[in-house]
């Protein structure tokens, strides 16, 4: 059998590889998706994303899919609790509608773009096993069940751990000094009333000692908390995740003297799962390669703390297709257009994500983090 040849390959079927096939759909240019996931129902995509006026909304004009966003906004979401270790609150704010950062769940905003493309956009089931160059900007893409591809285009969409990347720069993601524990607490309302009055209706921080909890209602009604502390790469590696019961134990050791509400979005939540936060070098580029580029995480993966990454990713996606657009018959012209905003943009968001790692989990995070909130991002 004769592999199959393409125009354009994205690989990753995560928000900024559906954006990026969505708003090349709108302008007239067909591509195709290949996810390693056996199906859009294999997991959870889960947790909440504020999606920003000046990127990610501004991907979601570009798509045609703005106001069905605006149907899919969870009322309330913008609100934000700020508490100490003690359980003090230091800043509290309820959503008043007007905000430019609305809160969707990730799961619905990704269903969105799914559902925007055309039958078949999507391959599924395909993890990506090698790519190489054939020459002429062409590439051949090879997969786990022994299939391939050809491509006049090929886009790296697939993540902190690309294997796409190679293909244009060495890096990898370097381990951060943040660890999370991530746990689930579901039915809140009635299983875990007080930890959801505690978190409120939206977005709730609390921090001290280099540590803290980060967490958000779902739409679904549950709570979704990250325990965050400075830790040594290896610290997970001695936790066994397998006995909730350890594991939790662990956790909890790390917030001794903690208040006891607190400490309850770990000691009763119904999941437990760790997490390392890598990021790639701040500023991370590459050099123009004929026919490949990369988006998202793959080019840019940060830490999580200035909520860019899936705006990122869906900014990267439509100025992509918008570039390729605008150079019809001209791919270099279009990849080299792309690549000279994309270095500025995510090197700035990936400063200030490293920035404000050193801010909340400093000496002095909780005060650092109560000046930004009550005078902005000039203050302390």
């Amino acid at each position: 059998m004769s592999t199959p040849h393409l125009p354009v390959a994205i690989i990753g079927g995560g928000l900024g590889g559906l954006t990026a096939a969505r708003v090349l759909h709108v302008n007239g240019i067909e591509s195709a998706i290949f996810d390693l996931e056996p199906g859009p129902e294999a997991r959870t995509q889960g947790g909440m994303l504020d999606i920003h006026e000046d990127n990610g909304q501004k991907a979601l004009h570009a798509a045609g899919l703005h106001d069905d966003f605006l149907k899919i906004v969870h009322e309330g979401g913008q609100a934000m609790r700020l508490l100490g270790p003690d359980g003090a609150v230091h800043v509290s704010r309820e959503d008043d509608g007007d905000g430019d950062r609305p809160e969707v769940d990730r799961g619905d905003l990704r269903d969105l773009l799914l559902n925007s493309l055309p039958d078949g956009t999507v391959h599924w089931g395909r993890k990506v096993t090698g790519a190489r160059p054939l020459g002429e900007g062409r590439h051949e893409v090879t997969f786990a069940d022994g299939s391939a591809v050809t491509t006049d285009l090929l886009i790296g969409a697939d993540g902190a751990w690309s294997r796409i990347r190679p293909l244009l720069s060495d890096a990898r993601p370097a381990y951060t000094g943040i660890s999370f524990v991530e746990t689930d607490l579901y039915e809140a309302d009635t299983r875990h009333p007080r930890s959801a009055a505690l978190i409120g209706g939206g977005f709730f921080i609390a921090l001290g000692g280099e540590r803290g909890f980060l967490a958000h209602r779902e739409t679904d009604g549950s709570l979704h908390v990250y325990a965050a502390l400075k830790a040594d790469e290896g610290w997970l590696d001695t936790v066994d995740f397998s006995d909730d019961a350890a594991a939790k134990a662990a956790v909890l050791a790390r917030f001794e003297g903690w208040d006891e509400g607190l400490r309850a979005l770990v000691a009763d939540a119904d999941t437990v799962t760790p997490r390392r936060i890598h990021a790639l070098p701040v500023g991370h580029r590459w050099d123009r390669v004929p026919g490949v580029t990369l988006l998202g995480d793959a080019a840019h993966v940060m830490s999580p703390f200035a909520g860019e990454g899936a705006n990122l990713a869906m900014h990267d996606g439509a100025e992509l297709a918008l570039a390729l657009a605008a150079h019809p018959g001209d791919t270099e012209a279009a990849l080299t257009a792309y690549e000279e905003a994309l270095f500025p943009r995510s090197e700035a968001s990936a400063a200030e994500s490293a920035a404000s790692l050193d801010s909340m989990f400093g000496t002095n995070g909780l005060e650092r983090m109560i000046g930004f909130f009550t005078t902005g991002p000039a203050g302390p």
